[in-house]
């Protein structure tokens, strides 16, 4: 293995300062260890010599010596010597991927089997499978543009809505590109790494020219453009397979405007190719987006270095093997006794603390690890006990119906997640003002919350319910666990959203993706025209 001398160096230098003690080790071992210097003030030298037995031990290899050299060598091991750069993994490599698919009426086009929608719909899944490890979302766009799939590495989330895409979930027909490159672009803009834009389109509306130029300009990432269809366009079919008719009875033909594409695409800077029958089209893609994300990361790129260091770990272990020869283990016996004992008092403190004792699986798992593995399980007890996290520790006592403890371990938080479960909390121990202000304070963190605006109006109408007075006589006659029941029963008749989760709202979801997807893009739209927040 050939060492480039030129770009040795030490990732963590500051470790060698550890061969200062390795090396005088040795040598104060030596001095106080010294029988001449120890006698030398005291008898004279030429007597010194010759009452000296034998110095035959001296000059053998002590237990301080291999403890020196074992000290230099963990200290070079752990500086991080190393000389080869080595890139990230291929993984890391891949930039976040944002495809803009035109969804309009002319999209249904047969010119392009079975149709262009079609065709266009199994590229994007070519491009989220052949990406596995690399996130990839999905904007659609006809009049207005609408998010379908936030980047994800899940190819099975774009598996769940393409099927369903088709221009009767757009709320009308269009070809807006420029609300596509502002909804694809707002995606990326938090991310770290450069990004491509793949738009999938058979026509551009002209008078967005201007504008989506001018973006497509100022924008921080990669625009690539793949043209969906022919030159003579194809007949439209509709949703019930049949081609569509016009007035006249002639078969509705889609155009392909490769001119206006061709025109737009020049001005932008933005690449172009046709959509292919064979992958060429994915591969160019994958490519392109590659070699941007590389050219873009050169200059800000963080050199990684190939460690080596961990190749003197066998030497420490030839060395570590001399600690067991006769009378060395004895004498390191006190030490390690002693740094037990003093490792073991912490825990001791901890455990009388109120806290769960150490187990052996402490060596193997951390205890949030291990209270999420009772939490599965529906040990909601002994899950608390475990979590040092307070979020999963609130929830695992809310679970357990220890709500004052969980109100503990909530107020240590503020978020808006936190002040939800305060909310739910103070609502079980009857504080319904107080759980309307946590709430309240939820929504204030976080206006969308859906769960937490139903659980305020839930408080409002508890708290406007009459009172009823209880009955003395009867209140008497009642077992504990019965006025519990009663104090609690405006609650346990309404129904308290417990838990948060986009889980719970897509299990709720009975409607099919079209239909879904029709019903937000038409909410969406509606928002937009008005100018409502």
């Amino acid at each position: 293995m050939a060492i480039d001398l030129t770009a040795f160096h030490f990732l963590r230098p500051l470790f060698l300062w550890l061969l200062v003690p390795a090396v005088l080790l040795p040598v104060l071992w030596f001095r106080r260890n010294n029988v001449r210097s120890r006698w030398r003030n005291i008898i004279a030298p030429h007597l010194l010599e010759h009452l000296i037995v034998s110095d035959a031990s001296r000059r053998r290899i002590q237990p301080v010596h291999t403890l020196a050299l074992f000290i230099a060598i963990a200290a070079i091991a752990v500086a991080g010597p190393t000389w080869e750069e080595e890139r990230p993994p291929f993984d890391q490599d891949k930039a976040p991927l944002v495809i803009v698919l035109e969804v309009a009426r002319s999209m249904d086009a047969t010119d392009v089997a079975p149709t262009r929608l079609e065709r266009a719909k199994q590229k994007v899944l070519d491009l989220a499978n052949a990406r596995k490890g690399a996130r990839t979302g999905l904007v659609v766009f006809a009049d207005t543009a609408h998010l379908v799939v936030p980047p994800t590495e899940d190819p099975a989330m774009l598996e769940l809505y393409l099927p369903a895409l088709s221009p009767s979930v757009m709320p009308r027909d269009g070809k807006n590109a420029t609300a596509g490159l502002d909804i694809a672009e707002r995606l990326l803009a938090k991310d770290p790494a450069t990004g491509t834009i793949v738009f999938m389109s058979d026509g551009f509306d002209e008078k967005q020219t201007d504008a989506f130029v001018q973006k497509a300009k100022n924008t921080q990432h990669q625009l690539l453009w793949l043209a969906v269809g022919t030159e003579n366009g194809g007949a439209i079919r509709g949703a019930d397979g049949r081609v569509e008719m016009d007035e006249e009875g002639l078969p509705l033909m889609g155009t392909f405007d490769a001119d206006g594409i061709r025109k737009v695409a020049h001005e932008a800077g933005v690449p172009l190719a046709s959509m292919r029958a064979d992958d060429d089209d994915v591969a160019w893609v994958m490519r392109r987006a590659q070699a941007a994300l590389a050219e873009a990361d050169e200059s800000k790129r963080i050199a990684r270095w190939k460690e080596t260091g961990y190749w003197l770990v066998i030497p420490l272990l030839a060395l570590a093997l001399l600690a067991f020869r006769r009378g060395w283990t004895v004498k390191w016996l006190p030490v390690v006794l002693l740094a037990l004992a003093f490792g073991s008092t912490p825990r001791e403190a901890h455990a009388a603390s109120g806290a769960a004792a150490w187990h052996w699986i402490d060596l193997f798992a951390t205890h949030d690890q291990q209270g999420r593995w009772y939490f599965g399980h529906g040990d909601y007890k002994a899950a608390a006990a475990h979590f040092d996290d307070p979020m999963w520790k609130g929830r695992a006592q809310y679970l357990d119906g220890d709500y004052a403890a969980a109100l503990q371990s909530f107020s240590r938080l503020k978020t808006a997640q936190a002040y939800f479960y305060i909310g739910n909390t103070l609502a079980h121990l009857d504080d319904y003002a107080g759980a309307l202000k946590a709430y309240e304070r939820t929504l204030a963190m976080q206006p969308v919350f859906r769960e937490a605006g139903d659980n305020r109006d839930l408080m409002r109408k508890l708290l406007a319910a009459p009172k009823q007075e209880p009955q003395k006589d009867e209140e008497d006659e009642e077992s504990d666990d019965v006025k519990i029941k009663k104090k609690k029963g405006k609650l346990a008749q309404s129904t308290l959203i417990a838990t948060p989760s986009e889980d719970v709202w897509m299990r709720s979801l009975n409607t099919s993706p079209a239909v879904f997807l029709r019903q937000r893009f038409e909410q969406e739209s509606g928002i937009d025209n008005t100018g409502a927040q």
